[in-house]
């Protein structure tokens, strides 16, 4: 068949005087090029394949023959008379609201079953028995799983956009219940394209369908303008912003490929001043109505949307689309620009790319048959910068020692210190190194070369140990008793007691080398402690620390 615009009026298809008043009603003389080729046919009985881009009318294509079917008889309890099923909840509540607007003068009853709301009121209207019957796949099985649906009265079955159930995964499920509906009567099935798999589908399961297609699969509406505006080193959003200031983009609808982006992209647009509201399949059901309500109504500028907006919303006076990501699928570009151009009015249609997108790009236009229109923007496209964000890294260990180095350290340091650190920091831990140079030398040794923290750690120790006028001196663990000036032999024991154990051969190195003048001793016994120089009295152990005056040599009384 081809495409031609109907002369007939809705008057002459035949339907029941209760649907035409309400189509009067509704404003509406001459059905739409769908709407004339299905509607005569559904009348007789037929299974249809309806392929038309979306916009086009197609659910009143099926709503309307479907009523007039439906208004004699009566539904019994779980088991509607008629099943249609949606991709998406978006799409399920707006064919509901068809039916309520076509309907409103017949006695039919009506359920809509959806995730995102409550069961209760569900399951009183499937009890009590429903004519028409609105679900999306997931939530059809899960009502029959738990006995509270029968399909074996169906008597239409409605598929809608069949091609969004393969996107979606559906595909399976909307085989089952195909094989659950035993005695299923006639079947449409409606779709904007139709890829490989919904041919298997409609193939497997219609009998004998009549195929209606009233514009080639995945063309793009004639009243819509398409403008690639080309982005390089810009952020997308920040470009947005710029675009909608640029073109004087007073309303629009704004798509991203990904859930999390649609967050950032709304805050980051409120932040500008913009009035704005993201949808996306994470929220509610009851908030994502709301907002596409509010967006209906002109209570919201700009909305930010997954693909989930992409099909079904029939917004009659939206001016802009506006693709903040080119998307995946080619057939995803045709429903998203179709929700601009609708009804005979313009709309244009604005995708961001990028020289990542070039395949992407190339996907569309060959699905598509032309080649879109670049254009590139002043203050958009060329050469921009892309703000730079701060940065969350950790400073470096180099950073660190820099800073450390910077920090106030006692003024004296020994010559030898450079020299001495590096070698001392491979074989002896930091605390031990430190003690065996206080021994050797009176004044603080500080590695100048050493690791930041042992530099930190050093310079405590110097500051701690050299008094600042008639301060007393701090140690790190207790305050330093003072020590008799004849016996520093005294002094270096206790400090040595605290430390861990060393080789006697190190204590001997440290001895010869520290220059302090001891008193000559008798010779060592080999039971003596033999660490601090020499000393033959026995040593009583109290644990770890042994006090200095048990150290101490015992005075011995000489007899004349």
């Amino acid at each position: 068949m081809t495409d031609q615009q109907p002369t007939v009026t809705f008057a002459e298809l035949g339907l029941r005087e209760e649907i035409m008043q309400a189509i009067r009603e509704a404003g509406y003389v001459h059905p739409t090029p769908i709407q004339a080729r299905a509607i005569p046919v559904v009348l007789e009985g037929r299974d249809v394949v309806g392929i038309a881009q979306t916009g086009t009318g197609k659910t009143a294509g099926f709503t309307l023959p479907m009523l007039h079917r439906l208004a004699a008889g009566r539904a019994r309890a779980r088991m509607p008379r008629s099943l249609i099923l949606s991709p998406t909840r978006e799409l399920a509540t707006q064919i509901s609201a068809s039916f309520e607007t076509y309907g409103k003068h017949l006695n039919l009853t009506m359920a809509l079953l959806i995730g995102g709301v409550g069961m209760g009121d569900q399951e009183k209207l499937l009890e009590k028995g429903v004519d028409v019957l609105i679900a999306t796949p997931g939530r059809l099985l899960d009502w029959f799983d738990r006995g509270k649906i029968l399909m074996t009265s169906v008597e239409l079955f409605v598929i809608d956009e069949a091609d969004r159930m393969l996107d979606m995964g559906f595909i399976p499920d909307v085989e089952r219940i195909f094989q659950l509906m035993t005695r299923r009567g006639q079947t449409l099935l409606f779709s904007a394209t139709m890829p490989k798999e919904v041919r298997r589908l409609a193939d497997k399961f219609l009998r004998d369908p009549v195929e209606i297609e009233v514009a080639r699969p995945s063309t793009r509406a004639e009243k819509v303008v398409d403008v690639v505006v080309p982005i390089s080193a810009i952020e997308r959003r920040v470009a947005v912003d710029r675009l909608i200031d640029i073109e004087k983009i007073e309303s629009a609808i704004i798509f991203c490929n990904r859930k999390r982006d649609v967050s950032m992209v709304n805050k980051f647009l409120q932040r500008q001043g913009r009035n704005a509201r993201d949808i996306h399949g994470d929220l509610d059901q009851s908030v994502r109505q709301a907002t596409l309500e509010a967006f209906k109504a002109g209570e919201v500028d700009f909305l930010v949307a997954t693909d989930v907006a992409a099909r079904g919303l029939d917004i009659i006076d939206l001016p802009a689309v506006i693709n903040l990501d080119v998307p995946y699928h080619p057939d995803d570009y045709v429903h998203r620009i179709g929700r601009t151009g609708r009804a005979g009015k313009e709309g244009r249609a604005y995708t961001m790319a990028d020289e990542d997108d070039a395949k992407y790009l190339a996907g569309i236009e060959k699905l598509l048959g032309q080649k879109l229109n670049r254009q590139p923007i002043e203050g958009i496209s060329g050469e921009l910068i892309r703000p730079q964000r701060p940065s969350r890294r950790k400073p470096a260990a180099a950073d660190e020692a820099v800073a450390v180095a910077a920090a106030p350290v006692p003024d004296t340091l020994p010559d030898t210190a450079p020299e001495t650190a590096p070698e001392a920091a491979t074989t002896e831990p930091p605390r031990r190194r430190r003690r065996r140079k206080a021994e050797e030398s009176s004044e603080p040794v500080v590695a100048a070369e050493a690791p930041a923290e042992v530099a930190v750690e050093a310079a405590a120790e110097a500051v701690s140990e050299e008094p600042a006028g008639d301060a007393k001196p701090k140690r790190r663990r207790r305050a330093a008793k003072p020590k008799p000036p004849e016996a520093p032999v005294e002094a270096a024991a206790e400090a040595e007691a605290e430390a861990e154990a060393t080789t006697e051969t190190e204590a001997a190195d440290t001895a010869e080398g520290s220059g302090v003048q001891r008193p000559r001793r008798p010779e060592r016994k080999p039971a003596g402690r033999g660490r601090d120089g020499g000393r033959d009295e026995p040593v009583v152990g109290l644990g770890d620390h042994v006090p200095a005056f048990l150290l101490r040599p015992v005075p011995t009384k000489v007899s004349a």
